[in-house]
């Protein structure tokens, strides 16, 4: 690690002409949010290329006020009419100073890291044909493809002050097949540039080249195995502005970086997780979403529910799951679940205990929380297309048996060191043995 202030921080060789990455695992990284960021978002092709998508955890199917523009829940990356990726090329060493100066062409794409205050370093970056880039962040400026706001989910409690960076981070895909997409920490401003202040974590590599992580750091857990076949959870790591994969730091935000992790990669794999500090989004391959449920399947996975009639068995009235349209507001035909036992009733005010603010079950007398169902609407957070059997607790939301299995194991940053499992739906903090609850519906009577 290059200390401020020492000998190798303060005489490096005047300019040194760059390898093809600054990442020596990985093919050249591009990076640019070019002239026109957001062709090959929405293409009118009849069979355009899909990279993959991006979908924020916390939200099901939509944000709380409705998707618009690149601000929304969920989205696709195309192929561009026109690559705007970038690649490393050349490394200038520079008086502090004097950084604005150099960075004042505005057409030309760098990096710089401030390692003193009398001392920089500038890596310029040039054309790259063979790779599209998306940007993504906080800022609602023009170079940002998808805009990311923080998700509030109960137990986490949402700060007044966003923790997202306006330019948290880039994923560059290739334009060739297999189209593989990587991600990188941070992302370019409307300079077209990355800037690491004084204080951010940064470094001179082994290779002469450099290196540094963000504020608050994008993390990136890929799946242990398959994430349809077989879910279970990595391990978290820290991605670099150069995409080397580093251990966590002690804190989120701590100068020192953690371990080099040389055996692991910024390679995007179908249900890699990547974290904003603030907003967590899932990353599908086209592949992966060929075994979710599609919007129509789910709507007749609800119809098939409704269509078996299932009753309450206090008040004995038919239940009924509203439509996916209808969100937040309880129906007065919506099934509800008892979720330390499972049993579905509808609403009743049978068994309130007033010292606890819960119910007793009247099937098996167990008492906890009283919640209505909701389906899961967003199918990219399938794990397979099962029928909706389960629920996650204590939030209600129901979907296959394989997907609340599965995300009940993973354990989702919240603040600077701390993990918890989550409902995808919501960002509700799981509870209870197994964070979910196999429901148990009485069938009619008649």
């Amino acid at each position: 690690m290059v200390l401020e202030g020492s000998s190798e921080a303060l005489c490096p060789p005047q300019s040194l002409e760059l390898r093809p990455s600054c990442n020596k695992s990985q093919p050249s990284p591009p990076l640019s949010s070019g002239s026109q960021p957001h062709d090959g978002l929405f293409p009118e092709d009849k069979e355009p290329v899909k990279y993959g998508e991006l979908i924020v955890l916390g939200h099901n199917g939509s944000l709380a006020n409705g998707d618009k523009g690149r601000r929304r829940s969920r989205l696709a990356l195309y192929k561009r009419p026109k690559a705007n990726g970038v690649k490393p090329d050349v490394i200038h060493n520079v008086s502090t100073p004097l950084v604005s100066k150099a960075l004042s062409n505005k057409s030309q794409h760098s990096i710089s890291y401030t390692l003193s205050r009398s001392h920089s370093v500038i890596v310029e970056y040039t054309h790259d044909t063979n790779t599209d880039m998306f940007q993504i962040g906080r800022s609602t400026e023009s170079m940002i493809d998808f805009v990311v706001t923080d998700t509030a989910g109960s137990g986490s409690g949402q700060s007044a002050q966003s923790t997202i960076s306006r330019y948290a981070c880039r994923i560059m895909c290739e334009r060739s097949a297999p189209y593989t997409a990587r991600i990188y920490a941070a992302g370019f401003d409307s300079s077209k540039n990355i800037f690491l202040g004084e204080r951010a974590a940064k470094w001179r590599t082994s290779d002469g080249l450099m290196d540094g992580l963000t504020t608050n750091g994008v993390l990136v857990m890929h799946p242990a195995g398959e994430f349809v076949s077989e879910p279970a959870p990595g391990v978290w790591r820290e991605i670099s502005v150069c995409g080397n994969v580093f251990a966590l730091r002690e804190t989120r935000s701590a100068q020192q970086r953690g371990k080099l992790v040389e055996n692991e990669s910024n390679t995007l794999q179908d249900g890699s997780l990547i974290d904003l500090c603030g907003a967590t989004l899932l990353w599908r391959t086209p592949a992966g979403l060929r075994n979710t449920p599609t919007l129509k399947q789910l709507e007749s996975l609800r119809q098939e529910l409704n269509a078996a009639r299932p009753q309450c068995p206090v008040g004995f009235n038919t239940l009924a799951f509203p439509s996916l349209a209808q969100r937040e507001i309880v129906d007065k035909k919506q099934p509800w679940v008892y979720v330390n036992c499972g049993h579905v009733h509808g609403y009743h005010n049978w068994g309130y205990r007033k010292e606890k603010g819960e119910r007793e079950c009247p099937m098996c007398r167990r008492v906890g929380p009283y919640v209505p169902l909701w389906l899961g609407c967003e199918g990219g957070l399938y794990l397979d297309a099962g029928p909706p059997t389960h629920a996650f607790c204590p939030c209600g939301h129901v979907c296959s048996e394989k997907t609340v299995v599965g995300w009940s194991q993973i354990p989702l940053p919240h603040g600077t060191h701390a993990f918890h499992a989550a409902c995808p739906f919501c960002g509700t903090w799981l509870t209870g043995e197994q964070g979910h609850i196999k429901l148990i519906f009485q069938g009619p009577v008649d």
